[in-house]
């Protein structure tokens, strides 16, 4: 599977297979949000809830394959033997834009596993029509308490098993590790938001834009750095 992802590109660049891969699953996510917003706009909440919900779930589990398979992607933090502009374009314009892209990243997971739970949370559905409920949404610590207690659980669980079969790699472990702190940021964010916007609709509809506004910028600067890497100033690449 790794060979294969090093392989040249099926996009005619000097990309690998698994860059190509990248951005061809960034292009997919970033158009199910769009299409979801836009269905939003014209008030079809059913198919803004599922094509919000099946783009984030791919963006997740494309986070967690890039993870798993550094190749799915393009060259980061590595040296600048894979770029093959100047050293003042390099300092100036890719690290920078490829640092803001790598937040971007991080920040999108967050926001990505909060808002599928919160769009299952706001949301109702009266007669086979989906709206989102106008009324307090609140929890307590002691709800986030049982809820993580019970997720630390089941990874453990899972943990253990791919022990017990010799399936197991440092990376998984700290995939494992970073689910959890992930979820745990996303606990501490609902806790801190929710005394901002307590009405569970009005808190969709504005963390909605500002994720949208998050994925918009993280498929440029994603495409900006595949841009320059494999098109503009390619080096020892594929």
């Amino acid at each position: 599977m790794l060979e294969w992802l090093k392989e040249p590109g099926f996009f005619g660049t000097h990309a690998t297979v698994g860059a190509d891969m990248s951005q061809l699953m960034a292009t997919f996510f970033t158009g199910l949000f769009v299409i979801g917003w836009i269905q939003a706009k014209r008030r079809r909440a059913d198919a803004h809830h599922w094509m919000m919900f099946g783009g984030m779930i791919a963006m997740v589990a494309f986070f967690i394959s890039y993870y798993l398979f550094r190749q799915l992607g393009v060259l980061a933090f590595e040296g600048k033997e894979g770029f093959g502009g100047s050293q003042a374009l390099y300092d100036y314009v890719f690290i920078p834009v490829l640092t803001v892209h790598i937040i971007l990243v991080i920040l999108g997971l967050v926001m990505a596993i909060y808002m599928i739970v919160l769009g299952f949370r706001a949301q109702q559905v009266i007669d086979g029509v989906r709206s989102l409920r106008e009324t307090l949404l609140l929890t307590t610590w002691k709800k986030i308490g049982l809820i993580f207690g019970t997720l630390t659980a089941l990874i453990v669980v899972l943990f253990l098993s791919r022990i017990a079969t010799a399936d197991f790699s440092m990376r998984k472990f700290e995939v494992y590790l970073g689910l959890l702190a992930v979820i745990a940021v996303v606990f501490s964010v609902e806790m801190t938001i929710q005394r901002i916007w307590p009405n569970g609709a009005r808190r969709h509809r504005a963390l909605g834009l500002f994720t949208m506004v998050v994925y918009c910028v993280l498929f440029v600067t994603g495409s900006t750095t595949y841009t320059m890497l494999y098109l503009l100033y390619p080096g020892k690449i594929g």
